[in-house]
């Protein structure tokens, strides 16, 4: 098991295949995704990488954020989030990781926050048919009608489906397809639609349910932190 990407959503666009064919893709960039830190069993009781996103203000980022950016000699993130790895894949901290990271044509889960639509009714919410639109029905077409019996069960179980908030929850997709990648512009174009609006930050990792493919780097593809600050001079 080896480390996912932090990704910000740019928006979605299509590409065409040599056929003619085009492709819905939602384009994934990569704000300088580092490595900020490292979780060791012996340390942390497990084995994971911390890495950081984007760019943040340092008068927005709390004071043990800073000794932890400070100790891994990287600019404050915007987003950090942690993935499991095994102990061979650990990556050293500071290094930046690459779009190629990814092999193209291979499948991937890609977890975000869903689009809010706030509160909901049941039609839009869960796909409810709604009530008839004649034989004595007027006014509540789009009620969700019962929502519990009387005397037998004599109550509404939890979890029925009802009118309420809707959206704005952490979701992933699971055996999405990587279209392209371009190194260059640290850009993941992903086959169809990925939750979250645009400009969200998303994680990607690679699919749980297929075997990772054959020519991905391992631990991964990244940049050494050497290599970064030589480029910077």
């Amino acid at each position: 098991m080896r480390s996912g990407l932090i990704a910000q959503k740019l928006g979605m666009t299509r590409i065409f295949t040599d056929d003619g064919a085009h492709v819905p893709v939602t384009v994934l960039g990569l704000q300088n995704c580092q490595v900020v830190g490292q979780r060791t069993s012996e340390k942390d009781g497990y084995v994971a990488l911390q890495l950081g996103a984007g760019q943040a203000k340092v008068k927005n980022t709390t004071k043990a954020e800073r000794g932890q950016f400070a100790v891994a000699k990287v600019e404050p993130k915007r987003h950090v989030a942690e993935f499991r790895v095994d102990a061979e894949n650990l990556i050293e901290v500071g290094a930046t990781l690459q779009a190629d990271h990814f092999v193209e044509g291979q499948l991937v889960d890609v977890t975000g926050t869903s689009i809010g639509k706030g509160f909901a009714g049941g039609m839009k919410r869960w796909n409810f048919g709604g009530l008839r639109a004649t034989h004595g029905v007027s006014v509540s077409h789009r009620s969700i009608g019962s929502t519990g019996g009387r005397q037998d069960p004599g109550k509404t179980f939890k979890n029925k489906k009802m009118p309420g908030h809707m959206g704005d929850r952490r979701i992933t997709t699971q055996n999405l397809t990587v279209v392209k990648t371009d190194v260059e512009r640290g850009l993941i174009m992903i086959q169809g639609a990925v939750p979250g609006a645009k400009g969200a930050w998303i994680q990607i990792k690679d699919a749980v349910k297929k075997p990772a493919p054959k020519n991905a780097a391992f631990p991964g593809s990244f940049k050494a932190a050497a290599d970064v600050a030589e480029g910077a001079e």
